[in-house]
């Protein structure tokens, strides 16, 4: 904490605050404005909430500038290098990465904690076959604070630590569960001899019919991607857990209030919007028409996963996936002129002088999108795999605020530009 401060003056009284400004250990420093329409009178106006720090946290850290992404301190190459998510969703939870005793009982409690009560299923029969998983979700999660009464305690620290387990371990099953629902196909049990992973691939894909063999190529890229959507700073989704969690709401309603703020495309549905592009632009051959359309600035077309509000190099994530990308493509050998397409798109935009001058890049929706469809996994299941890995770093932020004395119920100000005060007007008079 530094004890700097600065001074504001108001021009119009010549009155003038102290300010305390607060450090972290890496990132820019932020003014506390916490006393400000106390001792000035005056609100601070952010939209969107660009330049305001909104909580101090230890989990993640972000230097857009730089291309850097750390969890509790490890940069983001290392982890999809040298670990695998359930190793990763320890670190953000705890702090530390495990110690293998430590990491053997974490796994073997998540992946015990796989099923669900058998009653949440007949919630399930109450959606349309046709319902978006992402809906699905938003409402089975939300359920489960009505199963799980000894875990719903947000003062008990115990109960929020099997509250954090179950959410991670049954994130899978019930996304499993949404994906047959939409298919008309039987649900399919966890197994706990599996990966994180792998179980998922096994209850996605797997029939009653005859065995399903995962494939490790696949498993791997889904833990890598995991990995890399674990957490990322207060982004929209994660800033709703942390506001719901803020009134003292149970984790489940927490994180079920994450995965709706995830659905909207500017978020987690971007990945989704990348494989439309790619199907609105067809065929290779319409490439250069559809890059002027979107170096047009009274045209409407955008090219979908490209750049990054955050980050203005490189997203490191983008890096890592990309060849994951290539290798699942290899590996797989899949014939598909999307994945051409996808390839030859981002060959232009990595070598043009307009997108690199503006850092577009290729992020990692725009890797995360053609990866899913090389496994298989339908269009409307990105975002639900986005909330799987999401929420390791959504109960890690909601047990770091709920466990933190200094924190607040969430009350952000407006500026109203409404009408000014006015009488009522009777009917007759109006």
């Amino acid at each position: 904490m530094s004890q700097h401060t600065v001074t504001l003056t108001d021009n119009k009284t010549g009155k003038t605050i102290e300010l305390p400004v607060v450090e972290g250990t890496h990132g820019p420093p932020a003014i506390d404005v916490s006393k400000l329409y106390r001792e000035a009178g005056f609100f601070t106006y952010d939209p969107g909430f660009l330049s305001t720090a909104s909580c101090t946290s230890q989990l993640t850290f972000i230097d857009g500038n730089k291309g850097q992404l750390l969890y509790r301190g490890y940069p983001i190459e290392q982890l999809a290098e040298k670990s695998n998510f359930l190793e990763v969703a320890y670190l953000l939870l705890y702090g530390h990465l495990p110690k293998p005793t430590e990491y053997d009982n974490f796994e073997h409690v998540i992946m015990h904690h796989t099923m669900f009560n058998e009653t949440v299923k007949n919630f399930f029969d109450g959606f349309r076959y046709d319902a978006h998983p992402m809906a699905i979700m938003v409402g089975v999660v939300g359920s489960l604070s009505a199963f799980y009464h000894d875990s719903t305690d947000v003062n008990n620290a115990v109960h929020r630590e099997i509250a954090a387990h179950r959410l991670i371990a049954k994130m899978p099953t019930i996304a499993a569960a949404s994906y047959k629902h939409s298919i008309g196909e039987p649900f399919i049990y966890p197994r706990n001899d599996l990966s994180y992973t792998g179980n998922l691939l096994h209850m996605l894909f797997a029939t009653p019919c005859e065995p399903y063999e995962v494939n490790p190529v696949a498993e791997r890229a889904l833990d890598i991607l995991f990995i890399l959507h674990a957490d990322h700073e207060q982004n929209a989704s994660t800033s709703t857990v942390r506001l719901s969690g803020s009134s003292g709401a149970d984790p489940f309603a927490c994180v079920s209030s994450g995965i709706a703020s995830l659905w909207g495309p500017a978020h987690g549905g971007a990945n989704e919007e990348v494989l439309k592009m790619l199907d609105e632009i067809g065929d290779v051959k319409h490439i250069d028409k559809y890059i002027a359309k979107a170096k047009d600035k009274d045209d409407p077309f955008r090219l979908m996963g490209f750049g990054h509000r955050v980050y203005k190099n490189y997203d490191p994530r983008a890096k890592l996936i990309r060849q994951t990308c290539y290798d699942v493509l290899e590996s797989l050998k899949i014939n598909d002129p999307m994945f051409e397409l996808a390839m030859r798109l981002e060959e232009i935009a990595r070598s043009d002088e307009y997108f690199i001058k503006r850092n577009l890049y290729p992020n990692v929706d725009f890797y995360s999108g053609i990866i899913y469809k090389a496994l298989g996994i339908p269009t409307n299941m990105f975002t639900v795999m986005f909330a799987i890995a999401r929420t390791a770093g959504w109960i890690s932020h909601w047990t770091e605020m709920i466990g933190d004395p200094a924190h607040r119920i969430g009350r952000p100000r407006q500026i109203y530009n409404g009408a000014a005060m006015r009488d009522f007007v009777m009917p007759e008079d109006r």
